[in-house]
Formats: C-alpha cells, sequence, structure tokens
C-alpha cells in the first residue's frame, strides 16, 4: 500500500510522536532509505503513524541483539522521518521506504505500550560564524574523499554530484557519514552533533581511521597476490626442471623419492587444510639434504600423513536380528547389557550417525567385557581396535609427541586409527579406570576430548598438528571399577554394568563355548576328549576362584594339553575326562572356597563384601575385655568403615539399657573390632550392620547364627541404608553355603537382577532397623550371660589368610 503524500516544507511536527527501535541502523535527515519492519511494537508503531501525519521517529536501539526492548535501551537522539511508501509482506511483515527530516532528542517516553510514544525536541543545525575555519575542514574531507577514490571504493554517480552542489556542510557531512563510516556507534556520534564544525571534525576523523584499515586490507591483499605468483612461478619451474631431468636421464634416488611421495599425497583425500600442510613440509624435503637428520623427521612425518585414514571408512550393515544373533553367540546371559546395545545400535541406524554416550562396561575381569566390544563391531561390519589404557602415565601416549622431540611419534589414537585404516573402527578403550597421572600429565584429561562427541570432531594429534575427525569412531571403555575414573571422564560415559557369573552359568558358559574352543585350539577332536559336568564344577569350585571366566577357560586349556600329550604318547582315544580325573591332571587344588563358621559362636558374625574378582564373605569378629573404654580397629580398615565401627558403638552405648549393660560398663570396657585378612585394605560403609551384630553378640554373650549373611550401612538412630553390588554379594553368599540373608528393605528392587537359582537357595530378609536384624541374627534360645562374667581377657590374634582386596 502507498502512505499518503505530503509536502515535508508543508508538514507540522507536533511534539509527540509514534516511536521504531532500529537495528544497527542510522538515519540521516535528508536521506531516503528502505527498512524492513516486523517487529509487534514497532508494526503498531507504523500504523498509528500513517493514520497521523505518516511522520514516525525512527531511533537505534543500543544493542542490536536484544528483542524486548525498554525506553532506556534507545539512544536519546534520532531523526523525524516522513513514510513515503509502505509493502506489507506475506509474512506479516512491512517494508517501507522513509525519508529523513530533522534532528530530534527524546525528552520521555510517556507511553510504551502497544508501542512507544516519545515526547521530542527539534534539534537545529548550529552554523559557526568562522567560514574559514569550516572551509578548511571541507577541503580536509575532500581530500580523504579522494584517497577513498584511489583504493578503489565505488562512489555512486549521484553522491560524486551531491559533493560538488551541496551547499550546506552540515547535510554534507550526513551524507558522508551515511555512506562511508562501517560502525553504528560512529554514526550515532555525527547524528547527535548538532554543532556543524564539531560534526566535520568527528567525521573527519573517522573517515581517516577508515582509511588506515583501507590502506592496510590493500597490503595485505598485495602480498597475498604477490606470494601467489610466487608459488605459481616454483611450480611451473619445478615442472621444467623435471623434464629436464627425465629428457637428460638424471633423475637421481632422491629426486624419485620425493616424486613418489608426491603423488601419494596428490592421490590421498585428504581435507584442503591438511594436503596444504603435507606439500609444505614436501617443499621442505625437497631442499633439505638427504645426510641432514630433519630429512629423516619430515619424511616420516609425511609417511605417517599419507598412513592415516582421511577418508576411508566401512559401510555400516545394520541389522538388529543378525547383531543379536552374533551376541548370543558370542556370550551367555547378559541379557539386560544386550538389550542396550540393541537399543544403541538401532539408534545409530536410524539416526545415520553415532553421537551420544560412550558404552563403558564395568565389571570383574573374565566377564566378556573386551569381547562385547568384538561383537559390536562384527554386528556393525566395522573393523576392531583395542587399546589397552592400563598403566599409562604420559599424555603424549593420548596426544602424540611434538615433532622438536627426537623420535616422536603420533599419539596411540591415531596410530591404531591408522592400523585399522578407517576413519570409523569400533576403537575399544581397555582398562579406563588404571589410567595414572604423574608430572608427565594426565592422560585421562587427554581422554575428555577424545570421548566428547562435541569436540572430537577436530581433535588435535601434537605430532600431526592438524585437526583429525574422530567423531566417526565408535569409542567403547572398559574398566573393573568406576571409583577411580575422574568425573568428568566418567559423565561422558553411560556405564554398563556386567555383574560375575553364578555357579551353574560358568558350567553353561564353558560346555556352549569354553570346551569347544579349547579342544579346537590344542588340535583335538570332541570325540577324543568330553568332559563331564561334575569334572566342570570340579574346576569352578576348587581350581578357580573369579566372577568371570578367564581362569576356568586356562585350567580348561591345561588339562586339553595333557590329555594331547596322553594320546600322542600312549595313542589312548576318546579320554572322557570325570571328576576325580580333574586333580590328576591339574594337582592339588589350589583354591579353598570361603565357608561359614562351624558352630554358633559370639562375637563373630558373617558379612559380605565386594572385590575385584566378585564377592567373598567377610567375618567381622568382636571381643570385649577390662580396660579404658578405648575401640581398638584393626585389619586395614578403611575410613568409611571405622566410621561405621564407631556408629556401631554409638548405637551400642545409645541403647545400653536394653542390652542389660550398666551405665559404667563401656567406661571400664575395652573393645576390639577385627577383620581377618588383616594384610587385605578394605572399606566401604557396607559392613556395618555386620559390626554391629558381632558388637552386640560379645558385649550380651549371644551366639549369632553361623548361616546368617547380612550387609548393609546403619544410623546412629538404627535405620538400615541401602548398599551396592547386591547380585556380587549374594552369589558370594551362596557359593559360602549361607541359608538367611538379611538385606536392607530399600535393596529389594536390585532383586530383580538376581539369577532365580539364587534367590530359590536363599531365605531374604528385608530389614529396615537394626530390630529388625536381630530377630533374623541370633539363637533364639541362646541366654544372656551375667554382667560380671561378659568381660573376658584378650586372646590370641586370629591367623589371616591374604585373598584379593576386599571392599565394603
Amino acid at each position: 500500500m502507498k502512505a499518503k503524500k505530503q509536502n515535508p516544507e508543508d508538514i507540522r511536527i507536533p511534539t509527540d510522536l509514534p516511536v521504531v527501535a532500529l537495528k544497527n541502523t542510522v538515519i540521516f535527515p535528508y536521506l531516503a532509505i528502505p527498512l524492513l519492519i516486523g517487529r509487534g511494537k514497532s508494526l503498531s508503531a507504523l500504523d498509528e503513524a500513517l493514520k497521523r501525519e505518516n511522520l514516525i521517529v525512527l531511533v537505534s536501539q543500543r544493542e542490536d541483539d536484544k528483542e524486548d526492548i525498554s525506553p532506556e535501551d534507545l539512544y536519546e537522539v534520532g531523526t523525524v522521518s516522513l513514510i513515503k511508501q509502505t509493502f506489507k509482506l506475506p509474512d506479516n511483515s512491512v517494508k517501507c521506504v522513509v525519508e529523513g527530516m530533522f534532528r530530534v532528542r527524546i525528552r520521555d517516553c510517556p507511553q510504551t505500550e502497544p508501542h512507544f510514544t516519545a515526547k521530542i525536541e527539534i534539534l537545529e543545525d548550529v552554523e559557526e560564524v568562522d567560514r574559514e575555519e569550516l572551509e578548511k575542514i571541507r577541503l580536509t574531507i575532500q581530500a580523504q574523499i579522494e584517497n577513498f577514490l584511489h583504493l578503489g571504493i565505488p562512489f555512486p554517480a549521484d553522491l560524486l554530484s551531491a559533493l560538488s552542489t551541496q551547499q550546506s556542510l552540515g547535510r554534507l557531512a550526513d551524507l558522508l557519514a551515511s555512506y562511508l563510516l562501517t560502525t553504528k556507534e560512529e554514526k550515532q556520534q555525527i547524528l547527535e552533533e548538532a554543532h556543524v564544525g564539531r560534526r566535520l571534525e568527528k567525521l573527519s576523523n573517522f573517515l581517516g581511521e577508515e582509511l588506515r584499515k583501507l590502506r592496510l586490507q590493500s597490503q595485505i591483499m598485495s602480498r597475498v597476490q604477490e606470494e601467489m605468483g610466487k608459488a605459481q612461478r616454483e611450480y611451473f619451474l619445478r615442472q621444467q626442471l623435471k623434464a629436464i631431468q627425465e629428457e637428460l636421464g638424471e633423475t637421481d634416488e632422491g629426486t624419485a623419492e620425493i616424486n613418489d611421495l608426491r603423488k601419494r599425497l596428490e592421490e590421498k583425500k585428504m581435507p584442503e587444510e591438511v594436503q596444504k600442510k603435507a606439500m609444505k613440509e614436501l617443499d621442505r624435503l625437497a631442499r633439505i639434504p638427504s645426510a641432514s637428520p630433519e630429512h629423516s623427521w619430515i619424511r616420516t612425518y609425511l609417511e605417517w600423513m599419507i598412513d592415516v585414514p582421511w577418508t576411508e571408512r566401512t559401510d555400516d550393515k545394520i541389522d538388529i536380528q543378525e547383531a543379536k544373533k552374533i551376541l548370543d553367540q558370542d556370550h551367555y546371559d547378559l541379557e539386560k547389557v544386550k538389550e542396550h546395545i540393541l537399543d544403541f545400535l538401532a539408534v545409530i541406524k536410524l539416526k545415520g550417525e553415532i553421537k551420544g554416550p560412550i558404552l563403558c562396561f564395568v565389571g570383574p575381569p573374565g566377564v566378556g567385557k573386551t569381547s562385547l566390544g568384538q561383537s559390536i563391531a562384527r554386528a556393525l561390519g566395522r573393523k576392531f581396535y583395542r587399546m589397552s589404557l592400563g598403566g599409562i602415565r604420559d599424555e603424549a601416549e593420548i596426544r602424540g609427541h611434538r615433532r622438536t622431540y627426537v623420535g616422536a611419534l603420533p599419539g596411540r589414537i591415531v596410530q591404531g586409527i591408522a592400523q585399522v585404516g578407517v576413519i570409523n573402527p569400533v576403537f575399544m578403550l581397555d582398562e579406563i579406570d588404571k589410567v595414572g597421572a604423574d608430572f608427565r600429565g594426565d592422560p585421562s584429561a587427554a581422554l575428555l576430548e577424545v570421548l566428547d562427541p562435541e569436540q572430537n570432531k577436530s581433535f588435535t594429534d601434537n605430532y600431526l598438528a592438524v585437526p583429525y575427525d574422530l567423531s566417526q569412531v565408535m569409542f567403547i571403555c572398559t574398566a573393573n571399577v568406576v571409583e577411580t575414573i575422574i568425573p568428568a571422564l566418567l559423565d561422558r560415559m553411560e556405564v554398563l554394568r556386567i555383574p560375575g557369573y553364578t555357579r551353574d552359568e560358568k558350567l553353561r558358559i564353558a560346555r556352549r563355548h569354553l570346551v569347544p574352543k579349547q579342544i579346537k585350539e590344542q588340535g583335538l577332536t570332541e570325540y577324543q576328549v568330553t568332559f563331564s559336568d561334575q569334572a566342570l564344577y570340579e574346576i569352578i569350585d576348587r581350581y578357580t576362584r573369579e566372577a568371570g571366566v578367564r581362569n576356568l577357560e586356562r585350567e580348561i586349556s591345561n588339562i586339553c594339553r595333557k590329555v594331547a600329550r596322553e594320546i600322542v604318547t600312549r595313542e589312548k582315544t576318546g579320554l572322557k575326562v570325570s571328576a576325580k580325573d580333574v586333580e590328576k591332571f591339574l594337582g592339588v587344588p589350589k583354591i579353598s572356597p570361603s565357608q561359614i563358621e562351624d558352630e554358633d559362636k559370639v562375637g563373630v558374625a558373617t558379612g559380605v563384601a565386594v572385590t575385584p574378582i566378585g564377592g567373598d564373605i567377610l567375618l567381622v569378629e568382636a571381643t570385649i575385655y577390662s580396660g579404658e573404654g578405648k575401640l581398638i580397629l584393626t585389619g586395614q580398615l578403611g575410613d568409611v568403615m571405622q566410621e561405621s565401627a564407631k556408629a556401631a558403638l554409638s548405637y551400642v552405648e545409645s541403647k545400653a539399657d536394653e542390652f542389660g549393660l550398666t551405665k559404667d560398663f563401656f567406661k571400664k570396657t575395652d573393645i576390639h573390632i577385627h577383620v581377618p585378612e588383616g594384610a587385605i585394605p578394605k572399606d566401604g560403609p557396607s559392613a556395618g550392620i555386620t559390626m554391629l551384630v558381632a558388637l552386640i553378640s560379645a558385649v550380651t554373650k549371644k551366639p549369632v547364627k553361623r548361616d546368617v549373611g547380612m550387609t548393609g550401612e546403619i544410623t546412629l538412630r538404627g535405620r538400615i541404608l541401602p548398599v551396592g553390588g547386591i547380585k556380587s554379594k549374594l552369589l558370594a553368599a551362596h557359593r559360602a553355603g549361607i541359608k538367611t540373608f538379611v538385606l536392607p528393605a530399600k535393596n529389594e528392587k536390585d532383586l530383580t537382577e538376581i539369577p532365580r537359582e539364587i534367590k530359590s537357595s536363599l531365605d531374604i530378609k528385608l530389614a529396615d532397623n537394626v530390630d529388625d536384624v536381630l530377630q533374623y541374627t541370633f539363637v533364639e534360645e541362646a541366654k544372656v550371660t551375667p554382667l560380671e562374667s561378659r568381660v573376658s581377657h584378650r586372646k590370641k590374634k586370629p591367623v589371616t589368610v591374604q585373598v584379593s582386596g576386599l571392599s565394603g
């Protein structure tokens, strides 16, 4: 639509007008400019102006990226403009042509809704009497304009015409500022200056700064063109030299090597930036004598640049049913882990890319963490690479060494990818919990960038010194425990816990996987050797002590080798290994399975603990004797475990009356709590109720049921708090012959993950508080001994047997 035509000289300027805020734009008087208006308040102000005299105040806002503005966000000086023409666009925005008329100062904004309305004051140009001074400034500005023309800045014909015909120096300053100044702030300063002389001075200063920038840009462009000319000349001369050498038959070995590297680099599909750096290094190599040490360093660098894949990849072939079949073939049980992996693969198939948390398999040794990564690679049709992080303490192992060092190499991440030859392998970071740190840096910190999908698109190896894209690599981590992984690194991973196997699960794994594999590897056939179930149980119970099956496979391998020897030397066939034969092949049993006490005893309670090899029972002993009220803790207990013992003692003291104890009993009695296997460090809160039961048994002389196991953290008020590692603990209780197991009530949800055979063999009792625990743990018919006979003298220290590390 068109606005009403009016003669600007006939328009009377009201004292209040609607206001439109401008982004990154300044309107000067007597200049016409097109505007695009789309904000709600601005459209409302435009409508109001069209209903009146087509007049509107256009003023710049201080912050261009701010949408919801207030009057304080606007500059104080703007321009009263006449709306010449408007066009409504399909998206409801309006394009209009406006012509600036007068500078105005905004005195007040009495109205802000539905649009801004301002009370204005017109700013008239202040003319100086000293015309000679103004003429000098005008000549300076004219010289600056000529410099702009010399630098190639195009000027419209109408602007050049206006420069020669414009009589008003104030309008001339506005015209030049509108066209030549580049920043909104500079234009606003010119608009706010009503004094013509000072306006021209500011304009001259701003134009001088613009000229300086343009001259600098011109110098840079000239330098770039000169360098490009040198490169082209060098290329032509090199080609001519090559042709001359070939014609004369003078191509030496060094030149042939350079030519070969050049050809391989040109054929290698690299990013432009990488290709440019490689060619630059090749040109350096061509100029360096072959006897120089730097020659071999650069050549090695270029070989790595060629060996590292930049675009080579394998195509993903994701079939969820086939992936499930592969996982089931390679691994028994682990249903929850398999389901999670299949969900992960389904998302990759839908999105077509790997972007999300890194999978981290956590569990004891030998449960199949590494082989799960191999199965995922098979399911995806990708190449697999395993990198062991155990014991790495140098950050350069991850990021590589800088080429200033002798013998520098890329980091092991880049080396592994170069070895598989594709940019999208399944890359397993094994034993990530065993990464160390010392004065050479922290490798875990370097892994933060490697494992972050938002950062590893431009991973920089110190040796290559160019960005490398790791975003297409599928990283999988493994760990035995998560406590030693730094929190920032653990936050980037999705932890999938793989607990230990039960006795029956180990038997099925041995039948399905281990025995056929070892028979084949030792050159036997299934007709030459077979294993009975009892023989496998014998190996599981008396020759291995682990949560996984690695040692079980090793012992089966030992038996198969001895059978192979029997077949070769004595020409035997069809040998069946029974339980009686196991000791003949493997020798004296290596393991005495953890067992509970032979009889109910006073001051001894049976707990369970999580160890690096799964779970194990934990006997806690407590005794009392005459003393000075001391609490003695032995058995290499950690800080948390010591605090649990102190909390148990505080609870017993607070309930002294209920246990039939006198007020000064604890002042005259020393209490000693010991956890056998004293050479092994132990820590964690889950032995709290075991210590409490042993302590109550010691002070009341009530025997504890020997076949009752327990776990849980206690509070000073007797509440039982939940703990972790429930599956491993119940497996340990089952192996040790425990019949009843006391579990925190809040751990009831964890029972869904426990195999049915384990739950059926244990009478699991849930406890909310200490009273619940006590009713399940003490022998009911036991009589409390008189108080004076409860205190015994200290006896000989228990014998310690060294096993693997324990944690509550």
